[in-house]
């Protein structure tokens, strides 16, 4: 009876100790997410096998960079400077000496890792890899203790069991997470697709900047809209003066980042000695004349948006560095011994054929298609003729508040001689020419056209053709008797306004006329709206 009780005493404590792993599985596969199971395993592991240390790095989603849960620090999968690399490309796991992994490997956050370890410890790193058909790579586990135990899990099978249990886990709650992510992003998708009347409405609101009511202005305020809504990063591309600068605001201004810095750079007018310290900032000592350290644009941004103007001049090497920033948010101030992160919205805009540039290999083609993930095309003003008279009394207004000026209008003349101009500097340009009529038009009299610039000389060789003698060289084509003295008295009138700067009183008495008389006349040759 005795021997029976001993033995079955035994088969229970032998069940026992079998089962005594189980609340630390049951710990594993209760994680709630792929973080919170790394931490958990490497707890464990930490605290079961005596090691000095334990931790899980992950790949991300791109499958380039490896990153530390907590730790902004990121390991490149295909830099073989740190050991972390050889075992993914190899599939194999690897021992070595801290000692060894401080004199023979070249990474800074790898050295900056193992800097606090001891020179007699020993680094034993396993690649973790789902079990599945998939085979996806999920990330390496990373122990530390002495040589003696860790070469005692290298084939050790409750250890090969651990890995195991781990990566099937951790794939699991990837899925999950996964499907939680596209369920989420779908339930998005239908709200925008129901979400068009708002999105109506921010592109209603915009017409206060963007000004206009062109087809081709209704559809770019639209783009910008659906341009805020995303992270992507912007190209603007038009002609000169279309007004990329106020598009690029907008976008801001709409986008989930409108609380933070919008810093803004003219890519072209910053020498190529300082635009990478104004963008990247610099160290104090970095170079003579940096008696203190800068914070440069990409760090001011951080949070926002921004905006490179002008980016078809930026120096190719400057742009491998931008290019850095867009794909791993990192960059390096000059002289800086640590890299930094940037949280940032790009918005770029250039004039020039970027496509010719890459072909002439004075602009990469990998930043160009970075850049250009959401890209928008601005209109010339040539393709919106219908929006002149709304952007003309806009910048009317704009000057006589800025001028302290009374209000003025324009007349129909005038109008109908900027609907008729060719624009090369687009809206800028318009305000220009509103900017200078404006300038010299009398007080409490609106813009007439003979005091656009430019229009004088068209109106002087249009009179001198019929002009004879002493004012009159009349054309051999006349057939229309009326109309060539109305064009005659029209040329006249003109050029006595001009004369007296617009003073009706003193065109009338130089010419013997009742100031009524001349202003019936005006209205009738339309030199005014009264």
């Amino acid at each position: 009876m005795t021997s029976a009780a001993d033995a079955t005493s035994t088969a229970k404590s032998a069940l026992s100790a079998e089962l005594a792993a189980m609340p630390l599985a049951l710990m594993l596969v209760e994680s709630r997410s792929t973080s919170m199971l790394r931490q958990r395993a490497a707890q464990l592991l930490q605290d079961q096998l005596g090691l000095a240390s334990a931790e899980c790095l992950y790949i991300d989603g791109s499958g380039r960079w490896l990153g530390r849960d907590g730790d902004e620090g990121q390991f490149d999968c295909s830099d073989f400077n740190h050991p972390y690399a050889h075992v993914i490309r190899s599939g194999k796991a690897l021992t070595l000496s801290v000692a060894d992994a401080r004199t023979r490997l070249d990474d800074a956050t790898f050295q900056q890792q193992v800097a606090a370890l001891g020179a007699g410890s020993y680094l034993h790193i396993r690649p973790l890899r789902a079990a599945d058909k998939g085979r996806e790579w999920l990330g390496v586990m990373v122990l530390v203790g002495t040589q003696s135990r860790l070469r005692s899990l290298t084939e050790d099978p409750g250890m090969v069991a651990f890995d195991a249990l781990l990566c099937r886990v951790w794939a699991r709650l990837a899925r999950e997470q996964g499907e939680r992510q596209r369920s989420r992003l779908l339930q998005d998708s239908l709200a925008k697709l129901n979400d068009g009347a708002r999105r109506q409405a921010l592109a209603d609101q915009l017409a206060d900047d963007l000004l206009g009511q062109s087809s081709a202005m209704q559809a770019l305020r639209r783009h910008v809209v659906r341009a805020a809504e995303t992270n992507l990063a912007v190209l603007l591309q038009g002609e000169t003066g279309t007004g990329k600068d106020r598009v690029a605001r907008a976008i801001h201004q709409l986008s989930g980042r409108s609380k933070g810095p919008f810093m803004a750079i003219n890519c072209a007018a910053i020498p190529e000695a300082l635009l990478e310290s104004e963008l990247f900032g610099h160290a104090k000592g970095a170079f003579s004349g940096a008696d203190q350290a800068r914070e440069g644009l990409i760090s001011q941004a951080d949070g926002g948006t921004l905006f490179l103007d002008e980016i078809g001049d930026m120096p190719l090497a400057l742009q491998a560095k931008l290019l850095r920033v867009l794909e791993s948010g990192r960059y390096r101030p000059l002289g800086a011994s640590e890299e930094r992160c940037a949280n940032l919205r790009l918005v770029a805009a250039t004039h020039q054929p970027l496509r010719e540039q890459i072909r002439e290999q004075r602009f990469r083609a990998d930043l160009y298609y970075r850049l250009g993930q959401f890209p928008l095309e601005l209109p010339p003003l040539c393709e919106r003729r219908d929006d002149i008279a709304t952007l003309a009394q806009s910048f009317i207004r704009d000057f006589c508040e800025r001028e302290g000026r009374d209000e003025m209008g324009i007349t129909p003349a005038a109008l109908r001689l900027l609907y008729r101009r060719d624009y090369p500097g687009n809206v800028r340009e318009l305000k220009n020419v509103i900017d200078y009529a404006c300038a010299m038009t009398p007080q409490g009299a609106d813009i007439d056209a003979y005091l656009l610039p430019g229009e004088q000389s068209d109106q002087a060789s249009s009179a001198s053709e019929v002009t004879e003698d002493a004012g009159f060289a009349l054309p051999d084509d006349i057939d229309d008797l009326r109309q060539a003295l109305r064009d005659v008295e029209s040329a006249i009138i003109r050029q006595r306004l001009r004369r007296f700067g617009g003073n009706r009183a003193q065109v009338a008495e130089s010419l013997g006329l009742p100031k009524r008389t001349l202003a019936h006349k005006c209205q009738l040759l339309e030199l005014d709206t009264k």
